[in-house]
C-alpha cells in the first residue's frame, strides 16, 4: 500500500521560507515524475513542481508562478521528496499535496486525473 506523508507546513510572512517534505512508503518508482501541488480555496488544484524518477531522474519542472523561488528534490536513500519554498508571497498561500505519479514536461506537471496516490496535505499560509 503506498502511502504518501507530508509535512513541514505553517504560517510565515512575506518573504519567508518553509521547506515542505513528503515521506513516500510502498511506492514503486515510476518512468516519470514525483510532484507537488497545491490549492487554494475556491480554486484547481495546479501542480507547482516535479522531479524526474525514470530516464529523466532527477531533471525539475516548475510552474513559472514557482520558477527560481522554490526547489524540488528528492532524497531517495530516504524515498524523501522536499519542496524548498523561499520568497514567499500571499499568492503562496494553499494546501499543499505530494503526488505521484505525474507527466513533466517544461513548466507542466499533471495531469491531476493521472495521478494514483495523493498525501493528505499540508497547508502553507502566508501573510502579508
Amino acid at each position: 500500500q503506498v502511502q504518501l506523508v507530508e509535512s513541514g507546513g505553517g504560517s510565515v510572512q512575506t518573504g519567508g521560507s518553509l521547506r515542505l517534505s513528503c515521506e513516500a512508503s510502498g511506492y514503486t518508482y515510476h518512468s516519470s515524475c514525483m510532484g507537488w501541488f497545491r490549492q487554494a480555496p475556491e480554486k484547481e488544484r495546479e501542480g507547482v513542481a516535479g522531479i524526474g524518477t525514470g530516464i529523466n531522474r532527477g531533471n525539475t519542472y516548475y510552474a513559472n508562478s514557482v520558477k527560481g523561488r522554490f526547489t524540488i528534490s528528492h532524497d531517495s536513500t530516504k524515498n524523501t521528496l522536499f519542496l524548498q519554498m523561499n520568497s514567499l508571497r500571499p499568492e503562496d498561500t494553499a494546501m499543499y499535496y505530494c503526488a505521484a505519479p505525474v507527466s513533466c514536461s517544461g513548466t507542466y506537471i499533471g495531469p491531476i486525473t493521472s495521478v494514483t496516490n495523493w498525501g493528505q496535505g499540508t497547508q502553507v499560509s502566508v501573510s502579508s
